[in-house]
C-alpha cells in the first residue's frame, strides 16, 4: 500500500516537472513521512473512537506536544516501532488513567517521578537532531521541568478526574520518550550531542 502511494504520487508529480534521481529520492522520503504520519494518525483516531476517548486522546496529544517541544525525546526509526509506541502512549496510557481512581498521594508521587526524570534526562536528543549547545540544553531542561511543575500544580487546583488523567498521561508519555531505557529498548544511541562533540 505504501509503495503504491509513493509510486502514484511520483508519477503524478513527474507529469508537471522532470525531476532528477536525487529529487525523486528526496520526494519519496518526504512522501513516505506524510504517508506514515497519516496512517498512524488514522489508526490512533479509529481506536480512540472505538474506545470512546477521542476527545481525551486529542487533548493528550496537545498537552504532550507542549512539553515535548522543550523536552524533545525518542523518535522511532521504523514505522512499526512508531505505531507501537504511539498506540501505547496515546491510547493505552490515557485509557488506563481514565479508568482508574488514584488518591492525591499516588498522583503526587507520579508527578514527582516524572519531574525527576525531566531533571535527569531532558532534553533528550536524537541522532538526526543532536543538541550540542550546552546553554540551549540547560534552557530546555529548565523549561521542561517548569512545564512539568505547572502541569502538576494544575492537577491539584482543578481537581477533576478527566483533567488529572489527561495531565498525568502527558507527563508520563514525556517521561517515557526521554528515558535512556526507551532508547536502549529500540537500540538507538542516547546523548547524541556527546558523539557530535567528539567528531
Amino acid at each position: 500500500m505504501k509503495e503504491l502511494f509513493l509510486n502514484k504520487s511520483i508519477s503524478f508529480l513527474n507529469k508537471y516537472y522532470d525531476y532528477s534521481d536525487l529529487d525523486i529520492m528526496k520526494l519519496k522520503y518526504g512522501l513516505e513521512g506524510i504517508y506514515l504520519t497519516l496512517t498512524k494518525t488514522v489508526f490512533i483516531i479509529l481506536i480512540a473512537i472505538v474506545l470512546n476517548i477521542l476527545k481525551e486522546v486529542l487533548a493528550v496529544i496537545v498537552l504532550y506536544n507542549i512539553i515535548r517541544y522543550t523536552g524533545f525525546g525518542f523518535h522511532a526509526e521504523k514505522s512499526y516501532q512508531c505505531l507501537i509506541l504511539s498506540t501505547i502512549n496515546f491510547i493505552a496510557i490515557p485509557f488506563f488513567f481514565l479508568n482508574i481512581s488514584l488518591n492525591n498521594i499516588v498522583i503526587l508521587i507520579i508527578c514527582l517521578i516524572c519531574i525527576s526524570n525531566y531533571l535527569l534526562f531532558a532534553p533528550a536528543d536524537t541522532i538526526k537532531r543532536p543538541l550540542p549547545n550546552k546553554k540551549k540544553r540547560l534552557i530546555r531542561k529548565c523549561l521542561t521541568v517548569s512545564i512539568g511543575i505547572i502541569y502538576s500544580i494544575s492537577i491539584f487546583i482543578i481537581n477533576n478526574h478527566t483533567f488529572t488523567s489527561l495531565i498525568l498521561s502527558s507527563l508520563v508519555i514525556q517521561m517515557i520518550v526521554i528515558n535512556p531505557l526507551t532508547y536502549k529498548l529500540f537500540k538507538q544511541p542516547y546523548n547524541n550531542y556527546k558523539n557530535l562533540n567528539k567528531a
